[in-house]
């Protein structure tokens, strides 16, 4: 993993935000808190986290709303130490009300290649099940599985 850190090349940037993905569909926020430095600072829609307790907190709020979560990830731009994705999820309610959540995604991160700054921008489009286009089961997505781009997203 050493070689994931500033400064990328597209191969490490694609590879970064492939592992930020397996992270996210893991749902295991303790691990996912691991990427970020200890005082990362996020903003996802209008809530601002700070530090790795906090993003624990917030990644176990969201997974008991968001149920059957399933995320992909595209790299859209990178920099020297910056990656921009865009990003789309397929989520249920608890009352089985399906959802499609779109965004982007700006990310900043330290010498060692923890995450330090992340700022996030999601609408979120009520979708019939039937419309669904991730089922895989839980966990990280198959090498073989369509990304975003193959699915017209």
């Amino acid at each position: 993993m050493s070689s994931l850190v500033p400064p990328f090349t597209f191969e490490t940037a694609t590879q970064k935000v492939r592992l930020a993905e397996d992270g996210w569909n893991s749902r295991d926020p303790q691990r996912v808190s691991l990427v970020y430095t200890p005082d990362s600072r996020w903003r996802n829609r209008a809530e601002f986290v700070t530090g790795r307790a906090e993003i624990v907190a917030f990644l176990t709020r969201k997974w008991a709303k968001e149920l059957d979560y399933r995320l992909i990830k595209e790299i859209w731009a990178f920099t020297d130490n910056r990656i921009a994705v865009r990003f789309a999820y397929e989520w249920h309610d608890d009352s089985g009300n399906w959802f499609r959540s779109y965004g982007n995604e700006n990310w900043e991160f330290d010498a060692a290649g923890l995450m330090q700054r992340r700022f996030a921008c999601i609408n979120d489009l009520p979708i019939r099940e039937t419309e669904r286009k991730y089922h895989w089961p839980l966990g990280r997505r198959p090498d073989d599985h369509p990304g975003l781009t193959e699915l017209g997203l």
